[in-house]
């Protein structure tokens, strides 16, 4: 779409076009705001925001950590991800389940004793507004993972597979269906403003506070 990194493949349309056609099948008043265009203005107050294919340069590349993710509004997440069959579903008064199964709740750790997700693209090297905090960040973690899907390192956080999650300037199709996972599993997810960029924080409550305070130096 934008660069040789950032592709869409015919599969994120298809799948768009399919999730768009139901959800007007079943609540024609809703919302919906696809990454790939889709643009319904709600005659209520629900919005549901899609990302047919999380990952599209994994999935394109074979690589296995790609998922579909949906959300509605700040309520509800849910996020399937073929390579593992495994479906996560929750929110705001949803305690997030995985297959059906409730999760257990996110237990309080430092970010010190639990690995943190992210993402740092080459060309934002040299961004001193987003590189410095980021860093800052990272080196009070006990380690970094890169997966290239948001909605999946969320889910994993939720799952209690990661501690937290830290992103910049995240569409609301890639943060908010994890972040209501996070949220259905007792964790935190919060947005912060520093350098001028807003910095999307995702994890157990004592880990996110850690983010939050190393990010603003």
């Amino acid at each position: 779409k934008t660069s040789v990194s950032d592709v869409v493949s015919a599969a994120d349309h298809a799948a768009e076009r399919l999730i768009v056609d139901r959800l007007r099948a079943a609540r024609p008043d809703d919302g919906i705001v696809g990454e790939e265009g889709t643009d319904h203005p709600p005659s209520g107050a629900r919005t549901w925001y899609i990302d047919p294919v999380d990952g599209t340069y994994n999935f394109v590349s074979g690589l296995p950590i790609w998922c579909t993710a949906l959300a509605l509004d700040d309520a509800l997440g849910a996020v399937y991800q073929h390579a593992t069959g495994e479906v996560w579903v929750g929110g705001t008064g949803a305690p997030t389940t995985r297959n059906g199964e409730p999760v257990e709740p996110l237990v309080d750790r430092p970010l010190r004793d639990v690995a943190l997700a992210t993402y740092l693209h080459p060309t934002t090297l040299p961004d001193d507004t987003l590189r410095v905090p980021l860093l800052r960040a990272l080196q009070g973690a006990a380690t970094v993972r890169m997966l290239g899907s948001g909605s999946v390192e969320l889910a994993a956080i939720a799952g209690g597979r990661l501690g937290a999650s830290l992103q910049a300037d995240s569409l609301p199709w890639d943060w908010l269906p994890g972040a209501n996972l996070v949220r259905g599993a007792g964790g935190a997810a919060e947005t912060v403003q520093v350098g001028g960029r807003t910095w999307h924080v995702a994890g157990n409550r004592r880990a996110v506070a850690d983010v939050i305070e190393l990010l603003r130096g």
